[in-house]
């Protein structure tokens, strides 16, 4: 953006290593998927084990050496590493090879800017790839390091790395006002559907775990849906009608994975509160996938990231129609509620399972019962139908209305509120909790 870099083909050497100091290793597999998201073409994996990566170019000698005879022999013009790089090391090691060095960050970012379609989307993406570069403007600039000098050259005091960098800066800050504003808007929403008592359930779990297709399972949005990582970058909310329970909001949001770079998540961080000021967390996992178990951890740390670790949680084992006799069920826990359910977001087997399990866990906060409405209280049955907690409606001989309701507890109390003191106050039979049999 602000300087020049060598023209990038799509041939890349991937390098992979296995580090001791590391407990839990990344998937080389991950890896390449990651590079073919990004329309790079693998030509070469390097594979490597070290104690610890080299201070100056990460890898070894001898390392070096291999992947500079990959790049060689195939005509590679990029070299990705699985790792994140200094840029002190990213900028040795570019020298070596005299090819084009990409960072496992870089190449998130990379992804990120590739699939991002609205505009707030853009905004967050641009912001995590100025502050990932603003540490590597130096290797761009090195030959403008100089306060340039004579008639016609002398400038402001600065020189042009200087000048890069507050430009950079105010772009940054330009940016971060912009998101500013996003979330107090958003913020503003998630007041409004409090107020209203509506729930919010987000949709988190790994990338590529089936997400966006269990969205549009459940609300046929229509969102993009593609078998690759990170399809989806914006978030999508829609309205959704539980039977028992009522309205819900549905919540979209991107994929985690490991070592989700942390400008990443600084830069998304007004998407990810909507997971973070969720009612309930679906955490969608593919039940395909042999390290499922690692990956839950890896959404785990992110979760508690952003501070939604300690929120409630629905687990849903996704792609069981990649499994060997594997039937749609429910799962639940000693205290008898759904811990987790095991369905085809793509066949849409057990996705009625997953309705019946939401609307249980959300529908401890129901109440069902009879109200009874004077003539004169008729403001209170317009707010009931506003908020669609009439089932059904009957008039007596004397005017009153009956009304059979399902609604949030906390709706009913702010609503029957004002009526507490008056003459002739409307009058609430409760029949039960919905969920207490459960």
């Amino acid at each position: 953006m602000f300087f020049e870099r060598p023209e990038s083909g799509e041939l890349a050497v991937l390098v992979h290593l296995e580090l001791s100091a590391i407990d839990s290793p990344d998937d080389p597999r991950e890896f390449e998927e990651l590079a073919l998201s990004a329309g790079a073409d693998p030509v070469a994996f390097i594979f490597g084990q070290r104690a610890a990566p080299d201070p100056k170019t990460f890898v070894g000698r001898g390392k070096l050496e291999d992947i500079r005879q990959a790049v060689v022999d195939h005509g590679a013009e990029l070299v990705i590493f699985d790792h994140a790089l200094s840029p002190s090391q990213e900028r040795n090691i570019e020298r070596e090879l005299k090819c084009r060095v990409l960072d496992r960050t870089g190449l998130i970012l990379d992804i990120f800017a590739q699939r991002a379609r609205t505009h707030e989307g853009k905004l967050q993406v641009e912001l995590a790839q100025l502050r990932h570069m603003a540490t590597r403007l130096v290797r761009g600039w090195t030959h403008l390091e100089r306060q340039k000098g004579g008639i016609g050259l002398r400038g402001p005091g600065e020189t042009q790395l200087e000048t890069d960098r507050r430009l950079l800066r105010a772009r940054i800050d330009s940016i971060e006002k912009k998101l500013e504003k996003v979330r107090r808007q958003r913020e503003q929403g998630r007041r409004a559907r409090s107020r209203a008592e509506v729930a919010t359930v987000s949709l988190v779990g790994y990338t590529n775990a089936g997400k966006s297709t269990l969205f549009n399972r459940l609300t046929d949005a229509g969102v993009y849906v593609r078998d690759q990582l990170f399809a989806t970058l914006d978030p999508t909310m829609r309205r959704v009608e539980l039977p028992s329970v009522g309205a819900m909001i549905l919540a979209d949001t991107v994929g985690f994975v490991s070592h989700l770079p942390h400008k990443l998540v600084e830069a998304f961080r007004a998407t990810l509160e909507e997971a973070g000021n969720a009612t309930l967390l679906l955490h969608v996992v593919d039940a395909a996938a042999e390290d499922r178990l690692h990956l839950m951890e890896e959404v785990q740390n992110v979760l508690e990231e952003i501070g939604a670790a300690e929120l409630p949680q629905l687990f849903v084992f996704n792609k069981i129609d990649l499994l060997a006799d594997s039937e749609p069920r429910i799962e639940r826990d000693d205290q008898g509620q759904p811990r987790a359910v095991w369905l085809s977001a793509a066949s849409g087997a057990g996705c009625d399972m997953l309705v019946d399990a939401i609307a249980e866990r959300l529908g401890e906060q129901m109440v069902s019962g009879l109200l009874l409405i004077p003539p004169q209280h008729s403001r209170l049955r317009a707010q009931l139908y506003a908020i669609n907690a009439v089932q059904s409606e009957r008039y007596r001989d004397n005017g009153d209305c009956e009304l059979q309701l399902l609604l949030p507890r906390g709706e009913l109390q702010r609503l029957l509120a004002p009526y507490r003191d008056g003459d002739q106050a409307p009058q609430w039979q409760p029949r039960e909790a919905v969920g207490d049999h459960c």
